[in-house]
């Protein structure tokens, strides 16, 4: 037997049902979450090139850029699941990982963009996972006020492997939100979704920064990032093109130099939201003509 004291039994009940504290209440404005001259490689290509971005509370931030811009690569560093290579990522104040895994599963709740699940949880059992960094104060109300705004409620007995790939991407939501992390950070919630529900996720999102929390979500549509983001950053080549108000980014130039492709930018007749699409033309392309080789529209 070694020499290493063993704790008493009052030692020994500390070390299973001591819990983290949580975070503060943050108040609207304040950064929860930084990064700062990140640069991160995968794969020995430079995704992110130096990016430097503020998180804050009562903000729904949208990410947005082609493929391969590194939307989830920093979605991804700021969640402290993917270390930077150089720079900082912090999370309420602190480095990242200065946090323990349990410290930081109570500051920020992360949705990949996919998470399979190898055996037959229900429904409800996955959403009550999302308590589990609150073990000892469960919170039904929690898990039941998450299924209802992610309209998951009426498929609570049904085993997840069962349900289409829409119902297992708002019950990944609603595990996210019964997490009641004061930082909310989602990869690509809407892609499996049809129109409606797609406007139900981002409705969720304005809610959870109505509620003072942060929010930050990547998305391909930039018609739902101008309609419903407080802030949006666009992505190119592993920088920042821009970040500011939907109004002030999501323009005609900078989207076409972005994306590479002509894209026009309207006014919503009663919103006055930019819409956003695709320069198109209804002239049949040459044979051998270069794809996206519309004329430039202009602003």
């Amino acid at each position: 037997m070694s020499g290493r004291t063993l704790p008493g039994r009052r030692g020994l009940r500390g070390l299973f049902t001591a819990r983290p504290a949580p975070p503060a209440p943050a108040r609207p404005g304040d950064v929860l979450a930084a990064a700062r001259e990140v640069r991160v490689s995968l794969g020995g290509r430079e995704v992110l090139a130096g990016v430097s971005l503020d998180v804050r509370a009562g903000e729904v931030l949208a990410l947005v850029g082609p493929n391969g811009a590194g939307k989830s690569t920093l979605l991804a560093a700021l969640a402290g699941d993917l270390p930077a290579g150089d720079g900082e990522v912090r999370v309420d104040g602190a480095p990242v990982a200065s946090w323990t895994a349990a410290q930081l599963a109570l500051r920020r709740a992360v949705l990949p963009q996919s998470a399979p699940l190898a055996f037959p949880f229900t429904v409800e059992e996955v959403v009550r996972m999302g308590r589990a960094p609150w073990a000892g104060r469960d919170d039904g109300s929690a898990v039941a006020a998450a299924m209802a705004a992610t309209e998951v409620r009426a498929l609570a007995a049904r085993p997840c492997p069962a349900l289409s790939g829409g119902e297992r991407a708002r019950v990944g939501l609603a595990r996210v939100l019964a997490q009641q992390a004061p930082l909310v950070l989602l990869d690509e919630p809407t892609a499996a979704l049809d129109l409606r529900h797609q406007e139900l996720v981002l409705r969720v999102c304005r809610g959870q920064a109505a509620a003072g929390r942060a929010v930050v979500v990547v998305l391909h549509d930039l018609g739902l990032a101008a309609a419903h983001a407080d802030r949006v950053a666009v992505l190119a080549g592993g920088l920042i093109a821009a970040d500011g108000s939907p109004a002030d980014v999501l323009t005609a130039p900078l989207l076409t130099r972005v994306y590479r492709h002509p894209v026009e930018v309207l006014p919503h007749p009663r919103t006055g939201r930019p819409l956003i699409h695709p320069h198109r033309t209804t002239e049949p392309e040459a044979p051998g003509a270069p794809a996206g080789a519309a004329p430039s529209c202009s602003t």
